[in-house]
């Protein structure tokens, strides 16, 4: 979403490196570049001009006169102030003393409520808490099934005495959902409300007789991260007729302009809380200012990602594999990789990972160009295996080649560069691990491996074969020479010449090379 704002954020601090000084002007026409670059990422023109006072106040100071690099004391102001912009510390949940825990999910229809509902049940769940969903949308058609599916697939319970569609009667099911969630000892109780297509009087009145009955801990204001400028409309409109706690953005994974995202927590005082990235039930989590600053810049989210290779990723298989590598790789089979993709797929897509490292901004088309549907073909080459053929590749001869290319459904060479790839790769892994560093590089001081460069003058090029001025010796000369290139050509292993023992006609393929003849040729 906000790919565009990225690159021409990156494209304007590029202008800067290189100066060791910074002028008037210099400051001026990066701070003209970042309001043009806000203003058609569609935020708040009052938060741009807030914004950009900010910059060039602090850029005319001495925290940038007197850096010894002026371009990265801008991007440090520019970092910390769009931190500003998008509410500053993280917030969290604020959780009663003595349960349950209300929590209110409000918004206009369309911005995903039920949906995000779910995902937030599912999240409290993996915070070892007991979450109950309560459908108070009982207006939308079909808005009690909806949430009634995404509870069961989130693994959490669901309060929905009404059918919906019109019938019963919102304030009834809130109030009672609390003493329910007290008799079945649920700790958080979250409220989804209806919406509707704009601010009217009869949605705000629904809304706070809703909070007067059950008296929210917090309640979530749901805001589409694509909706634009009427975001901060609406969301100012909620927070003077009902009043809210904090913000949730959801379908941060579009691809339109998401300005209007980052000036709801300026505009409304009201920090942002969590953010839905996708359309899958994991896909939510809280939401870092600091960490989406550094996003924004092309800095990458390293905490996020770890933070996620934490709560999916299984140690103990990382373990095994560190081992086996560390001895030397050759221990490392297919279905020690396996087991290392598939629990690199639970993370999410591959695209979507490189995006959260440093530096990745400058590699952005190579990345969507990634097909994640690559991983689901790799294991189906290595599923068609047998468990012999997973653990040893160099049993794979051709006959078992095709087999696993047809089981696989694809083509031989498939399979081929598959094999040679894993075999390069464990190769170098397992160098890297005993601290050799790449293959084909000196290894680093320190760590063993590869000699470095060695001091002293590069030998000289050896010059060419002298030839005799002599004519007849020049003509023995070139005789021999043809004498020993026929004699090579005939026998290129160097093996001794004749028929018998020892000789060149007693000499025998290995077996890991008859495999890959044809089977007349064995």
């Amino acid at each position: 979403m906000f790919d565009t704002l990225s690159d021409r954020l990156a494209a304007t601090f590029k202008n800067l490196r290189g100066k060791g000084r910074l002028s008037e002007a210099d400051i001026d026409a990066t701070a003209r570049e970042i309001r043009v670059a806000l203003l058609e990422a569609d935020v708040a023109l009052p938060v741009v001009r807030e914004f950009i006072g900010r910059v060039k106040e602090r850029a005319r100071g001495a925290e940038v006169s007197g850096a010894l690099n002026p371009a990265q004391q801008i991007v440090k102001i520019v970092n910390e102030e769009l931190v500003g912009i998008l509410g500053g510390e993280t917030r969290r949940l604020r959780f009663a003393k003595t349960g349950p825990t209300v929590i209110m999910l409000a918004g206009l229809q369309g911005a995903g409520k039920t949906t995000l509902a779910g995902k937030l049940g599912k999240w409290l769940a993996e915070q070892k808490h007991q979450p109950l969903l309560v459908a108070c949308d009982l207006q939308r058609p079909n808005a009690v099934n909806q949430l009634s599916v995404v509870a069961q697939r989130a693994g959490v319970a669901v309060y929905a005495p009404e059918p919906g569609n019109g019938v019963g009667d919102p304030v009834k099911v809130a109030r009672d959902s609390i003493e329910f969630a007290k008799t079945k000892q649920y700790d958080v109780v979250v409220v989804d409300t209806a919406g509707r297509l704009g601010i009217d009087a009869e949605m705000m009145q629904q809304a706070a007789d809703i909070r007067d009955a059950v008296k929210p801990d917090e309640i979530l204001f749901v805001v589409d991260a694509m909706i634009g400028q009427d975001a901060v409309v609406t969301a100012q409109a909620f927070l003077d007729g009902v009043g809210f706690d904090g913000v949730v953005l959801s379908k941060l994974d579009g691809d339109a302009r998401g300005g209007a995202a980052l000036s709801v927590a300026s505009v409304t005082g009201r920090q942002i809380m969590f953010a839905s990235s996708g359309e899958k039930l994991d896909e939510f989590d809280a939401f870092h200012p600091d960490r989406m600053a550094s996003r924004i810049l092309g800095m990458g989210d390293m905490l996020s990602l770890i933070e996620m290779a934490e709560a999916k990723y299984d140690q103990d298989l990382a373990l095994k594999a560190a081992e086996k590598l560390h001895g030397g790789g050759n221990n490392f089979t297919l279905e020690d990789f396996l087991q290392q993709m598939e629990q690199v797929k639970k993370l999410g897509s591959i695209s979507k990972l490189l995006g959260m490292l440093p530096g990745m901004g400058a590699m952005k088309e190579q990345i969507d160009n990634i097909d994640d549907r690559d991983l689901d073909r790799v294991a189906a080459i290595i599923k068609s295996m047998t468990p012999a053929e997973r653990a040893d590749v160099k049993i794979l001869n051709g006959s078992r080649r095709a087999r696993i290319a047809k089981g696989a459904g694809t083509e031989v060479n498939a399979v081929n560069n598959l094999i040679e790839r894993f075999v390069e790769a464990r190769k170098m892994m397992g160098q890297m691990a005993k601290g050799g560093g790449m293959p084909g590089m000196p290894g680093m001081p320190g760590m063993g491996g590869g000699a470095g460069k060695k001091k002293g003058k590069a030998p000289k090029q050896a010059k060419g074969k002298r030839q005799s001025g002599n004519p007849m010796k020049r003509k023995q000369e070139a005789a021999a020479e043809a004498a020993r290139r026929e004699e090579r050509a005939a026998n290129p292993f160097g093996l001794p010449a004749g028929g018998g023992a020892g000789g060149a006609a007693d000499f025998e393929l290995p077996d890991e090379f008859k495999n890959f003849l044809p089977p007349g040729q064995k």
